[in-house]
């Protein structure tokens, strides 16, 4: 089965009720790059009137996790996945519809095969920014990632 935008839209329906309540939407998906819109809204908001941080968080890790489930699925092996650290930095109130990007496909791909090679785990660090409809940055996130063969 093929990773696309609309099965992991699906996805997030059934499996992430969550992210899906609060908007978070996957947008493009690529070997390379991961694309998630989310707008604030009543549902995602904070006190302070802009996004709550962990609807930030939800469509940060969802453009890091998308490559990574996207990257296992192609390689045809039963290989594990899950976060094992996360930071994030903000830097301006997220309101509007607010693009989360991740170019950090290319890290998945020596990990997997470090990991299908030896069988032993790997960790990969992917960064998501988000960004307004400014193009101003409104936060940083990191996420570390652990794969390993079932």
């Amino acid at each position: 089965m093929e990773v696309t935008v609309k099965k992991m839209n699906k996805f997030l329906m059934f499996k992430l009720p969550s992210a899906f309540i609060c908007g978070v939407k996957l947008n493009q998906l690529t070997n390379e790059k991961a694309v998630v819109l989310v707008k604030h809204r009543w549902i995602n908001q904070n006190p302070f009137n802009s996004m709550y941080f962990a609807v930030q968080s939800m469509a940060a890790e969802l453009t890091t996790g998308s490559i990574v489930i996207k990257k296992i699925k192609e390689s045809n092996k039963n290989v594990s996945m899950l976060v094992t650290n996360h930071q994030g930095a903000f830097t301006k109130k997220a309101v509007g519809v607010i693009k989360f990007i991740c170019n950090d496909g290319v890290l998945i791909d020596e990990a997997l095969k470090r990991t299908i090679e030896t069988g032993e785990g790997q960790k990969i660090t992917m960064e998501s920014i988000g960004v307004d409809e400014s193009g101003d940055q409104v936060s940083v996130y990191k996420f570390e990632w652990s794969i390993k063969l079932k």
